[in-house]
């Protein structure tokens, strides 16, 4: 639809009337000047697309519009090419600005409280704890085991916070290789080493203004902790390879399944650096000590992925609930998501409800177990040991769908010992 008016009194009211995708005006006007309409229409809508026709050559007029928050000027005498073009680029621009409104708002609704669950006693502690976090600028620190949910709370954390409408950010320390990670967190300029084709910004600068997720901040190399305290310190930082020194606004949320005060002591992580992070600490709990919330999971996904997968709601049977609270989850809630997606999609969907047939043998074992039967010879420690370890390896494997790198994170020790393991041990058949 395409309005017209003969002044600017008059224009100003046909917008308020229907909000029109574009405005086109011209400097000169009866009764108000084409740039007081600009200002007018700006207080009333300040999201109005708005361009300006200016005359004559003058510059002043269209510097002034642009200034005051217009789209775009065109000068006369123009083309109605020109216009055309012109106009078509402001409701591009307007709907561009309206999907980034919107895909924002489901942002934020994503990660509200709602994608957080939990009714136990440590969950709604942490609520409480997210919820005042998130109305100030602090930096905070998020300690939790692999799979327990700690960048869902980040990012609950910036998307209920002031920033918001800024970029999250995040990096994985520990899945970038060292070589690789400064460049990725600080940017390099053309040239800085071998490959350095084309100058590039890092995270820090993509984050400006917003906040940087470092996940598993406790794999930083002690090169990386040094430049890492500077922009805690200074806001501010250089690319690799260059001289410009660049200020970043940004808040840092960072996060470890480390004892990152137990680094300290062993002279792995930079006291200083510990104590920058560690302003707003946050526990995330185990999974194990969430006995109250696991049916609440297990329904939570069960429905999710039930909807995933266009197949009807099931029910789990009372005795499932029972072996599900009982197990330890090395996993975590990650463990519980992958286990209720597996069932979904191989459950017949005949039955409706699930029972302790459809769960894989770890659930229903009991766990750690290791036969301690003694005989007359006695017991083989030895063998005894190695055969625990093995049912450890194995169920930290079948929690972590098969991936080495996950599974040695869940049993604390480095991906080269758990490959080692597995062929002293035969634990993978």
């Amino acid at each position: 639809i395409v309005e017209a008016s003969d002044n600017a009194l008059s224009g100003i009211e046909l917008y308020k009337k229907r909000a029109f995708d574009v405005v086109l005006s011209d400097v000169k006007l009866q009764g108000m000047d084409g740039i007081t309409l600009l200002s007018e229409l700006k207080k009333y809508d300040p999201e109005a697309t708005i361009i300006m026709i200016t005359g004559y050559g003058s510059v002043e007029g269209a510097v002034e519009a642009t200034r005051l928050g217009a789209f775009d000027y065109i000068r006369k005498p123009f083309r109605l090419e020109d216009v055309s073009f012109t106009i078509k680029k402001a409701i591009r621009f307007r709907q561009l600005e309206k999907e980034n409104y919107e895909l924002k708002q489901q942002l934020r609704d994503r990660y509200n409280f709602h994608h957080i669950i939990g009714i136990s006693t440590a969950m709604q502690r942490l609520y409480d704890q997210i919820i005042k976090v998130a109305n100030s600028d602090s930096t905070v620190l998020i300690y939790g085991e692999s799979g327990t949910g700690k960048e869902l709370v980040a990012k609950t954390i910036h998307y209920q916070s002031a920033r918001s409408s800024k970029p999250l950010i995040p990096v994985n320390c520990g899945a970038i290789p060292e070589e690789l990670l400064e460049s990725e967190l600080f940017g390099h300029e053309r040239g800085a080493f071998t490959g350095a084709i084309n100058m590039r910004i890092g995270r820090f600068e993509l984050a400006d203004g917003g906040t940087l997720f470092l996940d598993e901040v406790g794999e930083l190399s002690r090169h990386l902790q040094v430049k890492l305290l500077r922009v805690l310190q200074e806001r501010e930082f250089e690319r690799v390879g260059g001289t410009k020194t660049i200020k970043v606004d940004v808040r840092i949320i960072a996060a470890t399944n480390r004892l990152l005060e137990e680094e300290v002591k062993k002279g792995k992580f930079r006291e200083d650096l510990f104590y920058r992070l560690n302003v707003i600490p946050l526990y995330v709990p185990p999974l194990r000590e969430r006995k109250d919330d696991i049916e609440l999971l297990s329904y939570y996904f069960l429905k999710k992925f039930c909807k995933k997968n266009q197949r009807p709601m099931m029910r789990i049977h009372p005795e499932v609930l029972e072996y599900l609270k009982n197990y330890p989850w090395p996993g975590n809630v990650r463990e519980l998501e992958n286990l209720m997606e597996r069932l979904t999609v191989l459950k017949d969907e005949a039955e409706k409800t699930i029972t302790l047939q459809d769960l894989p043998t770890r659930f229903t074992t009991k766990h750690y177990a290791v036969d301690l039967t003694f005989t007359e010879d006695g017991i083989d420690l030895n063998r005894a040991v190695q055969e625990f370890e093995k049912r450890l390896i194995q169920q930290a494997l079948e929690a972590s769908n098969g991936v080495k790198s996950k599974a040695a994170s869940l049993l604390k020790i480095n991906r080269t010992t758990l490959v080692e393991k597995i062929k002293r041990l035969n634990a993978v058949k």
